[in-house]
């Protein structure tokens, strides 16, 4: 399984039957594929579906019919279509259990940076910052480095942020992590990893459970 896929599969097991979640562009659209097919689960998008299925391709779909990202998919029996006025009132009105949300850059304080690389094209910041302050969870799945190596959980975000202290809990190929009062917890290690290599390969002192540390 690759990361990304490892990632999406561990971060669907957050999620409880009957809740309400919104899935960001990248490796949260991939949940989709590791949640139970008899659980009771509504995806928003902020476009304008709440029912959201998966992927699909133009020749299977309605043309219309997309995710934020651009994405064509399939809608479940029973989803419902709206504008964009009523999306995120459903959103400021803390109507999401769980939104989940790819990342440049998390800290120490829950502080979320994913929107923009100063210097590079972006079409602004979207509804990643409105997510990310109203939903009554936020779960960050993200590689737990850059391509380069370098740490993305932090002790300062260091590029523009998305949101402030706005993060519950980060899902990684190497372990999954909490954002407490104290700084950051270390909940799970991913099956094979080493914790001294999780340690330095996270940017933020990470609180270790007592005893054995679960794995998945």
């Amino acid at each position: 399984m690759s990361p990304k896929h490892k990632i999406a599969a561990r971060a669907a097991k957050e999620v409880g039957p009957g809740q309400i979640i919104n899935l960001g562009i990248g490796i949260p659209m991939l949940i989709l594929d590791y949640l139970a097919p008899d659980m009771e689960v509504s995806v928003h998008s902020e476009n304008g579906i709440l029912g959201t299925g998966g992927a699909t391709t133009m020749a299977e779909s309605h043309p219309m019919l997309i995710d934020p990202g651009g994405t064509y998919v399939s809608v479940n029996p029973g989803g419902s279509f709206f504008d964009s006025a009523v999306s995120f009132s459903l959103v400021r009105g803390g109507r999401l259990d769980i939104a989940f949300l790819g990342t440049l850059e998390v800290d120490a304080q829950g502080d979320l940076a994913n929107w923009i690389i100063p210097g590079r094209l972006t079409p602004g910041i979207g509804g990643a910052m409105e997510l990310a302050q109203k939903a009554r969870r936020l779960v960050i799945v993200t590689t737990h480095t850059t391509r380069k190596g370098e740490p993305k959980i932090i002790p300062r975000c260091t590029l523009p942020l998305t949101a402030k202290g706005c993060v519950d809990t980060i899902v990684t190929e190497l372990a999954v992590i909490d954002v407490t009062p104290g700084g950051l917890a270390l909940r799970e290690l991913a099956a094979g990893a080493d914790l001294d290599d999780v340690l330095a390969k996270t940017g933020a002192p990470l609180a270790l459970p007592r005893g054995d540390i679960p794995r998945f």
